[in-house]
């Protein structure tokens, strides 16, 4: 008898772990956390970059190419936090990601406003923005991350 439980268990055992995963993350909220972490990932390279090149190129200001680089990183560094908190579904994360959509609208807008190679990365920047706002405000989204819209019930009432 204890020869069949251990049998049947690898074959119970097997559909265990999908069913205690957890609820599966709806893909509006995989997409808007990797544009949000794309987001970051674009800016802590670019921070890297002006480091580097302060400290090692030939800039105007080095003071001013280093500042710069490491306001980048920094700055960086808040939606790569908020891609975690939204895959792990934290109502906090959705405030620093909407903020970074929104700082990212004018910077869009300058580039789609320059010349030659700035403008398809100006409508990249666009596209990015724009999708990760639109998940960000749906109804569907706000309720996946458990934030309570004004007026309504609480779950448990």
């Amino acid at each position: 008898m204890s020869t069949q439980q251990n049998t049947s268990e690898p074959s119970s055992a097997s559909s265990v772990p999908a069913a205690s995963a957890g609820p599966a993350k709806p893909s509006r909220i995989t997409l808007v956390a990797g544009l949000t972490a794309l987001e970051g990932v674009a800016l802590v390279v670019g921070g890297i970059y002006m480091l580097v090149m302060g400290l090692l190129g030939q800039p105007e200001s080095p003071q001013q190419a280093e500042m710069g680089g490491l306001t980048l990183v920094a700055l960086g560094l808040i939606p790569l936090i908020a891609a975690r908190g939204l895959l792990r579904r934290r109502s906090w994360s959705r405030g620093p990601a909407l903020i970074t959509q929104i700082m990212g609208l004018p910077v869009a807008w300058t580039l789609l406003r320059s010349h030659g190679v700035l403008i398809p990365a100006g409508i990249v920047l666009a596209a990015v923005v724009l999708t990760a706002l639109y998940q960000l405000v749906r109804p569907t989204t706000i309720d996946e991350l458990g934030i309570r819209r004004p007026g309504a019930t609480p779950p448990d009432a």
